[in-house]
Formats: C-alpha cells, sequence, structure tokens
C-alpha cells in the first residue's frame, strides 16, 4: 500500500521506516528540511537502537523516501499523522498546534476515499472533530495510537504487543479497518491482539495507558519515601508485593522517577481535559502522580549535598546519565538532566556523562561540562551520581572507580548498582529508598 506519514520527529522517522520495512512504499513529510535531508542520507536523527539499519534497508529498496513538500502526499491511500503534541507554554493542556497544521496543510492533497490516521496522543475529543475537516473532501479518519518504548520503537512498531483501530460507525468504519488490516497484516497474521473501537475510546488508550504506567512508578516512589524515614528497602518491598499476579513487579523500581516526551505532559494534559469535561475529580490523583515524581528529583540532589556535608560548592559531582532512559538520547523532562542542572546550580562543580544525550543536554543547558568518557567524569570525584541505568554504568566496578575517584561516595539514583559489592568495596552506598 502507499502510505505517507506526515511528520518525521521519533514517532514518524520510526513509523516510515517501519511500513517500508514491512513492504509499504512511504513517503516521510516534514517542515523540517535538516531532518528531512537527514532521513533522506540514511542518518536518524536521533539515537534508537535498529533504526539506522531499516533506514537503510528501506531507502535500498526504493520503498522509503522523505520530502518537505505536502504535494508528495498526494496518491498515497492512508496518511498517517504523526506529529507531536506538547504541552503548552505555561498550561497542563495539550497544544494542538501542529496536529491541527498537519490535517490543514494534508487536506488539499487529499482524495475521495482516502483514510487519515491519527497517531499522535491528542485530548478525547479531538479525532471526531478531524473527521469532520477530513470527510469534507470525500476522506475518512481513524485513530491508532501508539504505543512505542523508547529504545524498542522499531520492534513495537513492526512487532506491536496490541493494535488499537478508533473508527467511525458503519461502512466508512469498516472500509477503515479493512485498509488497517492490510497495513498491519504482518502483525495481524502472529495473532498481535486487535481491539476495534469508537474514537474516543481509542484516544483514551494511550492517555489511560500511560497514567496507570506514571501511577505505578510514583506509588513505589511514594513507597520509596516511607521506607527512607521507616528504615524499611523498597527494593525487597517490591519483590514481595510483586509476587501478586495483580500488581506484577515490572515498573516497581523506586529511582529518581519518570520523564521523557511522553509520560510527564500527557498525564498532564489528561488531567487538563478532564477539567474542560468537568470531571477533574477522576483523575485528580495524576496531580499526586506528578508531584511525587518531581520530588524524587530533588531527593536525589538533597541525598549528593547531605553526603557532601551540607557544602557542595566546588566539590566535584561526577553526574553518569543525562537521558531520561537508557537506548535513547531523549532529554526531554529528563530527571537526569534536571539533577544535574539542580547540583550546578548549588554551586558543584557538575561533570556529566552520557553515552548517547551530551549534544543535546549541551543544547538546553550549555552551562554544564560534559566528560568524554566515563573514566573522564570520575577523575577526582567527590560525589558519584548514577542517574540513567546504562548498561556500562551498571557494570562498573567499584573498586576500580575508587582508584580514579578522590571520595567514596555513590548516589544510586536509580538503584541499579549492587549495594552489597559497592559497601565490600569500602564506598558509602545511598539508594533511593534503601538503607
Amino acid at each position: 500500500m502507499k502510505i505517507s506519514v506526515i511528520g518525521c520527529g521519533y514517532l514518524g522517522a520510526v513509523h516510515a521506516a517501519s511500513m517500508a520495512e514491512l513492504g509499504h512504499e512511504v513517503v516521510g513529510i516534514d517542515v523540517d528540511a535538516a531532518k528531512i535531508e537527514m532521513l533522506s542520507a540514511g542518518r536518524a536523527p536521533f539515537y534508537e537502537p535498529g533504526l539506522p539499519e531499516i533506514l537503510t534497508s528501506a531507502r535500498e529498496s526504493g520503498r522509503l523516501t522523505f520530502s518537505t513538500d505536502m504535494a508528495d502526499a498526494a496518491g498515497a491511500a492512508v496518511h498517517f499523522i504523526a506529529v507531536g503534541t506538547p504541552q503548552k507554554k505555561g498550561e497542563y493542556a495539550a497544544d494542538l498546534t501542529y496536529v491541527n497544521g498537519a490535517v490543514d496543510a494534508l487536506i488539499p492533497f487529499l482524495a475521495e476515499g482516502d483514510l487519515v490516521v491519527g497517531k499522535s496522543t491528542v485530548p478525547v475529543g479531538t479525532a471526531a472533530d478531524l473527521a469532520a475537516r477530513v470527510e469534507t473532501v470525500g476522506a475518512s479518519l481513524a485513530w491508532n495510537p501508539e504505543f512505542l518504548r523508547e529504545g524498542f520503537a522499531v520492534q513495537d512498531t513492526i512487532s506491536p504487543d496490541r493494535l488499537v483501530y478508533g473508527v467511525a460507525a458503519g461502512e466508512p468504519g469498516q472500509r477503515a479497518k479493512a485498509q488497517l488490516d492490510e497495513i498491519y497484516a504482518k502483525a495481524l497474521s502472529e495473532d498481535t491482539p486487535l481491539v476495534v473501537t469508537d474514537y474516543a475510546t481509542a484516544e483514551l488508550v494511550k492517555v489511560a495507558a500511560n497514567a496507570f504506567l506514571a501511577t505505578k512508578i510514583s506509588f513505589i516512589n511514594a513507597m520509596a519515601e516511607i521506607a527512607e524515614v521507616s528504615g524499611a528497602d523498597v527494593t525487597q518491598l517490591a519483590d514481595a508485593i510483586g509476587h501478586d499476579a495483580r500488581i506484577g513487579r515490572r515498573f516497581l523500581n523506586a529511582g529518581v522517577g519518570f520523564g521523557g516526551g511522553c509520560l510527564p505532559k500527557d498525564i498532564r494534559a489528561f488531567s487538563a481535559r478532564a477539567e474542560e469535561l468537568g470531571r477533574g475529580e477522576s483523575v485528580a490523583f495524576l496531580k499526586e502522580v506528578d508531584a511525587i515524581n518531581l520530588r524524587r528529583r530533588q531527593r536525589v540532589v538533597d541525598l549528593v549535598i547531605e553526603t557532601l556535608g551540607g557544602q557542595p560548592f566546588q566539590k566535584k559531582v561526577a553526574v553518569l546519565g543525562l537521558a531520561f532512559k537508557p537506548d535513547s538520547d531523549d532529554v526531554r523532562d529528563s530527571p537526569a538532566l534536571d539533577v544535574a542542572v539542580q547540583l550546578h546550580g548549588r554551586g558543584a562543580d557538575v561533570l556529566a556523562y552520557d553515552p548517547e544525550a551530551m549534544a543535546n543536554s549541551a543544547r538546553l543547558h550549555p552551562q554544564l561540562n560534559f566528560a568524554e568518557s566515563v573514566d573522564a567524569a570520575l577523575q577526582d570525584a567527590d560525589v558519584v551520581v548514577v542517574v540513567t541505568e546504562w548498561k556500562e554504568f551498571r557494570a562498573l566496578d567499584p573498586v576500580r572507580v575508587a582508584e580514579l575517584t578522590r571520595g567514596k561516595i555513590v548516589v544510586d539514583g536509580r538503584n541499579c548498582l549492587d549495594a552489597v559489592a559497592w559497601r565490600a568495596a569500602g564506598w558509602t552506598y545511598k539508594g533511593m529508598g534503601r538503607p
């Protein structure tokens, strides 16, 4: 099938390349000429494992092209909208400027029978408004939320854990389902669960999933706060309650909290939309989820300062990690980067290192100093702070690290280090919610 993907950021670039890898003819369109130039050359504009390989293979097959001209979307049967929905400045609500702009720019190039498919995360009610606009030219609309995990996005696109179609009632919805079934034929042949529903439910699926995940993470971080004043060990607590099949152990890892371009802004936008619908009380708990999450960043900063006797000024702090999660260069609302910035602001001599996220961090916070390697960051450090659980940080040998640093204090903001091994090597180990 011939497909266009409007918006070639993180979601759109992965989707376009993955659809071409599956055999479809795809054109990716974005207004950012520099981004399109990179993608056209087979270079990913961000770090995502597996993406460079499928970009290369899809381009070499001739099935994948990129353009800055919306007219190149003409002739495609299905058009995916994959632009960003950032948080409005000074508000909780989602900014739909890019979604509305993409649809308005696409409409002149739609033909009767075309299908526009929304993948962007939007407030419930958005799809119905967009459907009315594309129907004026004989096209129809479906909503197909994405569930990508950064670091696993290619896998999650080609072999998703579920598919959700939000479609119109009656014959237009049946036709939209048939078109989407053709696009996702490989996943469906592998018995991927499929939920076909209305627009509103499909819109809510993504934000509800993110709200639940954020709540689970903040719950265990709230337990970490209690553990810290009671002497309990939140890691063992999570192990114990995680054996309950109704709860499960995944994402019950206390630490510096969640970040990235989705969870923080999505739960805030969900709260704002609920207020607009007159049901703000239904998700009022999400504001506390957000507050708990932000408190954990401050807790890491406080732990570092406490270990320095309350005097961080000109003390060298090695900050290991800047991306919001490993296997990513994404620093949007990153707890790790926030910790580095806060410590710098308190007068510490911060030297930060991340395998992939330093360029993005430097663009946002040029006041920070960055090391060329882990060893360079550790050299003569008074305190080591681990705030992104990259594999190379988890594998650090505490004996060898002690040969590089001046002090032997480690603050484990992700509870990803072996506390017993570090303490046995003579380190003062401080974890999150651990005695």
